[in-house]
């Protein structure tokens, strides 16, 4: 196959064939974005170093100016797949050196521009593997505002730096969402317990719309932990991005003092219950509290 050399502005490709995602979108009005399928970008905070930042080469879109490493997703790639493998392209980010944060997106109907704002959970130097990059640098927060800002970037960091401030976590009172529904779950707490973690795992993957949380961006993926008590603590769990508490005794006092290791560390903390004593309980500590049916909903 001959890869055709790009036409100016367009982004390269370090090797392979060109993939069907990577064309412009041109609007009725004449502007062009790169993505058919959209794009995404990952921003990298490091609670140390700042926000790893991408300078431009002059030849691209808006060139000499700092961005985010990213680009154009593939075709029923998620934007969360697609800022991840791109920032893996072009700044040589480990893929499990970072948790996703949350998603903020622009939706602009013919194109959409998804910035995956995740942590840095394994310190990392990214290295430059494209021709796309002059310099791959981490930025201290405050001083990112004073760059040259890709003006897309520009636009939307004021409201990435104000959403920086949240980390969410959701603490579920097990025993209270299992037996919310009567399908036989008192015949085997174990095994209710268990699905119940997996479809934890699932929602801690594909996360929360903003909305439901109450906080800015577009979706969020909280810290999900879950407190066993009883029977259910023999539950089998295979539910890796889930934090599970076996309680020794109560499962309300493990969830009390779950909330209180949490409060101040993570904001919001959400505690999952039905339970008025319960709930009481952990608003005193600063938690927060939904109950059963907002779960429920949440997980489909």
């Amino acid at each position: 196959m001959t890869i055709q050399p790009p036409a100016p502005g367009e982004p390269r490709r370090p090797h392979g064939p060109r993939d069907p995602g990577d064309a412009w979108v041109e609007a009725p009005t004449g502007e062009r974005y790169w993505g058919r399928f959209g794009a995404a970008g990952l921003l990298a905070v490091d609670a140390q170093r700042g926000v790893l930042l991408q300078h431009r080469v002059s030849w691209s879109h808006f060139g000499d100016t700092w961005a985010l490493p990213g680009g154009a997703r593939h075709q029923g790639e998620s934007a969360r797949d697609g800022a991840l493998r791109e920032s893996a392209e072009e700044a040589g980010v480990p893929v499990d050196a970072v948790q996703p944060r949350f998603e903020s997106v622009l939706d602009l109907g013919i194109w959409s521009y998804s910035t995956l704002v995740a942590d840095v959970t394994t310190p990392f130097e990214p290295v430059i593997s494209d021709p796309e990059s002059v310099a791959l640098e981490w930025v201290p927060v405050d001083d990112v505002a004073s760059r040259p800002l890709h003006p897309g970037f520009a636009s939307a960091w004021p409201v990435l730096r104000d959403a920086l401030s949240a980390r969410p976590a959701v603490i579920v009172d097990v025993a209270n969402v299992v037996g919310s529904v009567p399908d036989g779950w008192w015949k085997d707490r174990a095994g209710a317990a268990s699905r119940l973690l997996a479809q934890l795992s699932r929602l801690a993957i594909d996360g929360v719309d903003a909305e439901h949380l109450g906080l800015a961006a577009t979706r969020w993926f909280p810290f999900v932990s879950a407190v066993l008590e009883g029977d259910a603590r023999a539950a089998d769990v295979d539910a890796d991005q889930v934090g599970v508490f076996r309680a020794a005794g109560s499962g309300d006092d493990e969830i009390v003092a779950v909330a209180r290791k949490l409060v101040g560390s993570w904001n919001p903390v959400i505690v999952v219950t039905s339970d008025r004593g319960l709930a009481a309980r952990v608003e005193e500590l600063g938690a927060s509290v939904r109950g059963v049916r907002w779960l429920r909903e949440q997980l489909g």
